[in-house]
């Protein structure tokens, strides 16, 4: 089965686009945790939640050269999620917000479902596009 996925040709478009929808889904990741919390949702307090997961984000970008393939979910996906989670976890318990074990789970799931998910998707849909066009 061939891959896909943009390789290093990659329009730049396409890297900010994915640049762009990790950050708005770590941004969603932050407010569904503070609307289930009764913590309000106001823009600057989903952005003081999810402000050290958008800094895990940045690193995971640079560590994996996300630019490169940046809807991979393998390649890309995996290690944007795990450098986002740890980083983000390192920074918030340095500044003092909280890292409950029962937080650790549901943030680790959740922003795998989120970071992988949608890239998962696009790549099973760049496939099924291809090969619907082969004779």
């Amino acid at each position: 089965m061939p891959d896909t996925t943009p390789r290093r040709s990659a329009r730049p478009r396409t890297g900010l686009l994915a640049l762009l929808a990790d950050a708005v889904l770590v941004v969603a990741f932050a407010a569904i945790g503070r609307a289930s919390h009764d913590e309000g949702l106001t823009p600057l307090g989903a952005l003081g939640t999810a402000w050290p997961f958008l800094a895990g984000l940045g690193a995971g970008w640079l560590a994996t050269l996300a630019w490169r393939r940046p809807v991979a979910p393998v390649r890309t996906g995996l290690g944007v999620w795990a450098v986002t989670v740890v980083a983000g976890m390192l920074l918030r318990a340095l500044s003092g917000q909280g890292t409950a074990t029962a937080f650790i789970v549901v943030a680790t799931l959740t922003l795998l479902v989120f970071l992988v998910g949608w890239r998962v998707i696009a790549t099973a849909i760049a496939r099924s596009r291809g090969s619907a066009s082969r004779p």
